[in-house]
């Protein structure tokens, strides 16, 4: 998480989700020319270095593209990182060979560290639970948290409603074509959890068993938290692979 000052949100980091916010909601198609940093720093009364520390941020996620001399522009849809839920993390991929199996059906509950979690001013939620496997194989028991404005957006899907419902659909996906803000990015925490009897017998493995525990927060262009995602993995079957690059200047 980038630094903050006095509790308000870098300028930089601000102007980045704005513009982020742009190139997913198609203002800047597909090699389009983003305004120049001259221009961004004139319109949104920043310095010329925080367009180009935003740019940077955008350019490392894959959104945007710069061409010496000619100027930034929105990449293809197909290499952003955060098409379209195009690749946090993967998750999309998740959709193309594994297979949601659905445990608890999507209901409402309280739940008062979710509702925190998700700032919302009640403490009710609208919970599920799911297996995810793959070649029949569970390998990940995830539980999702959602605002009650966002969980009446798919309380109708047949495959969040029926329990032993099995599909190849993610949260994200059946939410990013129903909210009318886009969701751009998460927050991830990964620490060791251990495999409660519930989690064991969904999971295959012996009780107490140590397994990785990996929270996602995902949230909108303007961001709104949007999903809560709690999930345990069997550690032979994750793997987390992050690049680091080095800003040379």
């Amino acid at each position: 998480m980038a630094a903050r000052t006095d509790g308000r949100e870098s300028a930089y980091l601000r102007l980045a989700r704005e513009l982020r916010s742009a190139i997913l909601q198609h203002d800047y198609p597909e090699g389009k020319r983003l305004p120049t940093e001259a221009e961004l720093a004139e319109s949104h009364r920043v310095s010329r270095q925080t367009v180009r520390r935003a740019f940077q941020d955008l350019v490392a996620e894959g959104m945007v593209y710069r061409i010496p001399g000619r100027g930034t522009f929105a990449a293809p849809r197909e290499d952003q990182y955060l098409r379209q839920f195009g690749s946090i993390d993967d998750l999309m991929g998740l959709s193309i060979d594994t297979t949601m199996r659905l445990l608890t059906p999507l209901h409402r509950k309280v739940d008062l560290d979710a509702a925190g979690r998700l700032r919302l001013a009640a403490d009710r939620v609208h919970v599920l639970e799911f297996l995810r496997l793959h070649d029949d194989v569970p390998f990940c028991l995830t539980t999702v948290f959602l605002p009650p404005e966002v969980g009446k957006l798919v309380e109708s899907v047949p495959e969040l409603t029926e329990v032993g419902a099995r599909s190849r659909v993610t949260i994200i996906g059946l939410l990013d074509d129903r909210l009318g803000d886009p969701i751009a990015e998460a927050e991830q925490s990964i620490t060791v959890g251990t495999a409660t009897p519930e989690i064991a017998e969904h999971l295959g493995c012996e009780p107490h068993r140590p397994l990785l525990r990996i929270d996602r927060m995902y949230q909108s262009t303007t961001g709104r938290p949007v999903e809560l995602a709690v999930s345990h993995f069997l550690p032979e079957h994750y793997s987390y692979r992050v690049r680091l690059r080095r800003n040379v200047r």
